[in-house]
């Protein structure tokens, strides 16, 4: 006869293993979470760490050129074309985001000259970030500005070589001291087009010291001798040979208006005929227009920083930026006004001595907060003297 024994079978019963399974759900959730909320502290790290970066290097720019700002240029400005009364004249072409627009900004002026800073206020697009209130004219705090300085070229000059270091038509003399002078540079003007050939012993065109830059066609010379000062566009270079032709992107070149004209520095003006005889000795500076801009237009939905050098094509400095205000303090031995956003009545751009520069910007993306995308933003703020402007002689 068989005897059947009694065997234990071990294993877990239904609701062991549920409670397992609800266990390991509950630390997988909690691990999830933990990696997910790490993922999006680094991403937020990242992210402000590339704002930063562009924060700093879109202000820094800035101030660079700001602090070069009237350097070499005639105290108070460039005289440009000119006739009274105010209204009557073509105003000077300025870089906008788009297009151009004039000097001054708004046309509540008429100026003479191109100032070594000339303020944009609310001249920038109203920008419209992902999370926030749409920019519109009715929203000016949406609206951003552009600034434009000027100053003298300082990418030459270290050779001995550049357009500033020697006149252009300067004669020899047999001294004493014997000057070589550059007998072979000659400035001649006909019709409405202005022609300028260097000496290849004083300024070589075309082959510039190690420290200089090709002269280009869209660059800015300030011709100055000793009846005035004028601007004019290069439209072509040739060799040795700059030629200024009418038609020119800030319609500077071929203008006959009484003044600010480079028919003014003729001895005895137009009626000379233009020929080589007709000009005192002559130097030719080459002059950077710096413009900075906003543009949210090229490559949407980003909103990136823009150095403009004359007319030329644009140069991004910063993404991802959607702020950019400017204002600045006055010395008028009066009221000094300061922060200004526009230049108050009375004064001139000329006694601006230092401006306030905002530059704000968000992260390229969101993260991701519960039901939530949230951009990271940041702003640094910043007073930059002129120094070629902030000093002047009270006595």
């Amino acid at each position: 006869m068989r005897h059947r024994s009694n065997q234990i079978v071990a294993g877990f019963s239904l609701l062991e293993m549920m409670l397992a399974m609800l266990v390991t759900l509950i630390l997988l959730s909690v691990a999830v979470s933990m990696f997910r909320d790490a993922s999006q502290a680094n991403q937020a790290v990242v992210l402000g760490s590339d704002m930063s970066d562009n924060l700093r290097a879109g202000l820094n720019m800035i101030q660079l050129d700001l602090q070069q700002a009237g350097a070499g240029i005639p105290i108070g400005g460039i005289p440009i074309p000119f006739t009274a009364p105010c209204g009557t004249t073509a105003a000077i072409n300025r870089p906008k985001l788009g297009g151009t627009t004039t000097f001054p900004y708004p046309g509540a002026t008429c100026e003479s000259v191109i100032p070594a800073v000339e303020p944009g206020n609310m001249m920038g697009p109203a920008i419209t970030a992902p999370d926030a209130t749409a920019g519109t004219p009715t929203n000016p705090n949406s609206i951003t500005d552009e600034i434009t300085v000027v100053y003298q070229d300082n990418t030459s000059g270290l050779t001995g070589t550049s357009l500033q270091s020697v006149p252009v038509n300067q004669p020899s003399s047999p001294g004493p001291p014997a000057v070589a002078g550059c007998p072979n540079g000659k400035i001649t003007y006909s019709g409405t087009t202005l022609t300028v050939t260097f000496d290849s012993n004083c300024v070589n065109l075309s082959s510039p010291g190690s420290n200089e830059v090709f002269v280009n066609p869209g660059d800015l010379i300030m011709f100055s001798n000793t009846l005035g000062t004028a601007l004019l566009a290069v439209t072509t270079v040739s060799g040795q040979t700059l030629t200024f032709a009418k038609g020119d992107a800030f319609d500077l070149n071929g203008r006959t208006d009484p003044s600010g004209t480079i028919l003014q520095l003729e001895t005895g003006g137009a009626s000379c005929g233009g020929g080589a005889a007709c000009w005192p000795v002559t130097t030719a500076t080459r002059v950077w227009m710096i413009t900075y801009y906003l543009d949210n237009v090229t490559a949407p939905p980003d909103t990136r920083l823009i150095r403009q050098v004359n007319l030329n094509p644009p140069t991004v400095v910063g993404e991802t930026l959607e702020n950019l205000q400017f204002t600045y303090n006055f010395v008028d031995n009066n009221t000094n006004p300061a922060n200004q956003a526009t230049v108050p009545a009375g004064d001139s751009e000329a006694e601006i001595r230092s401006v306030n520069v905002l530059l704000g910007a968000r992260s390229s993306h969101g993260v991701q907060r519960g039901s939530q995308t949230v951009y990271a933003r940041s702003n640094l703020w910043t007073q930059v003297s002129l120094r070629s402007l902030a000093y002047t002689n009270r006595y």
